[in-house]
């Protein structure tokens, strides 16, 4: 049997273990923050590899000198603390940085809508030449309040994942600044009109379908985006150049994790020629929202 000695040098090895592995669980995604995307296929697999680097950690101070464990969990719970006053990472980003890694990982995959259909028109079909042409010469990045602005709501949100996302960050903040407050406002009767980016921003963000794109576009423009413009049956929508394979799978990457709060079934988006693009419309609450159509008059990149 074993005497009295022993079950205390047992429950102390087991004491010292327990805070280990509790440290190895905030730990982890504080060490994810510096880890930049690592994608195998469709899975994200860089919150994994903060686990194996945190738990390899604490194996390591475990080894070298087991009561160390101890500062160590204080540590990090003391970052935390600091985190949750000072409006950085706090438990609830910890909570939905482990719910993306196991719902956005298993339960959500890319959902590609249909490539869009063009839909040529006729010889005396000019509406759609006119709106194009309409909203084009509203579409100005240029414009120093324009610009200004982007700037400024580019660095609303997401600043501390710029290390992880570069300048992705910057693309999802004004994104989620301009969905967040756009209000849907229509034209007068039987007279359309498209506003310029900066009338949209001195009326507080409201307007239509098309003041939103020109907003939208001329924004994103504004701050090095690449976007073009779908016109599709009663209905016109920004979407977002994301690049190659790669650089897309960094974009998704980066949209599951800062938008985990938002209602998610998956980020839907168009290839062509080995570009990628994500819907960016007002009726979607992430970027890479649901189409309303596949059906397109005219594309129109800028």
């Amino acid at each position: 049997m074993e005497n009295p000695k022993q079950r205390s040098i047992w429950a102390e090895h087991f004491l010292l273990h327990a805070i280990g592995l509790l440290t190895v669980i905030p730990l982890a995604p504080l060490l994810n923050r510096v880890i930049p995307p690592i994608m195998v296929g469709s899975f994200n697999a860089d919150l994994v590899l903060a686990i194996l680097l945190a738990y390899g950690f604490i194996r390591f101070i475990l080894w070298v000198f087991k009561p160390l464990v101890i500062p160590a969990f204080v540590m990090v719970c003391l970052i935390m603390v600091f985190n949750t006053f000072t409006q950085t990472y706090n438990l609830r980003s910890m909570v939905s940085d482990y719910r993306n890694m196991v719902q956005q990982n298993w339960n959500n995959k890319d959902k590609k809508k249909k490539d869009l259909y063009l839909v040529k028109g006729s010889l005396f079909d000019t509406e759609v030449d006119m709106a194009v042409k309409g909203m084009k010469e509203k579409v100005n990045h240029k414009d120093s309040l324009v610009r200004g602005w982007s700037v400024i709501h580019s660095l609303d949100y997401f600043d501390e994942h710029y290390h992880q996302y570069g300048y992705y960050v910057r693309f999802l903040s004004l994104f989620k600044h301009i969905n967040s407050n756009f209000k849907y406002v229509p034209d007068a009767q039987r007279d359309e009109y498209y506003a310029t980016a900066r009338e949209t921003i001195l009326a507080k963000l409201g307007g239509d379908c098309d003041d939103h794109t020109i907003l939208m576009i001329s924004a994103m423009r504004a701050i090095g985006a690449k976007c073009r413009m779908v016109l599709s049956t009663d209905h016109v929508y920004p979407e977002l150049n994301c690049g190659d394979r790669k650089a897309f799978l960094k974009m998704q990457a980066a949209i599951t994790e800062l938008f985990a709060d938002q209602p998610f079934s998956g980020l839907y988006y168009r290839e062509e020629n080995g570009q990628y693009w994500i819907n960016l419309d007002y009726s979607a609450s992430h970027p890479g929202g649901p189409y309303v159509d596949n059906k397109a008059y005219a594309v129109v990149e800028f």
